[in-house]
């Protein structure tokens, strides 16, 4: 049986903080495009953060590389 994880809303500050300096450099540089932090990942050993604005999405990896196109699959 599969664990559910999200068990209450986290603050935004829970996100923020495991973040790497790069990616939070690389996140700040897209909140002055209208996105916002929603969550950070974690995908074969590397933390990935996922912003959104609107219906666009965008990830950021530990080298605080963007991506405007990820392939992200969200639950419901």
């Amino acid at each position: 049986m599969k664990q559910e994880r999200r068990r209450e809303p986290r603050d935004l500050s829970y996100f923020w903080d495991m973040l790497n300096m790069a990616q939070k450099f690389s996140v700040s540089e897209l909140q002055r495009f209208g996105y916002e932090l929603s969550f950070v990942r974690q995908q074969e050993q590397q933390r990935v953060a996922v912003l959104k604005a609107g219906h666009k999405m965008a990830s950021i990896d530990e080298d605080g590389q963007i991506n405007t196109a990820p392939k992200v699959s969200l639950r419901d």
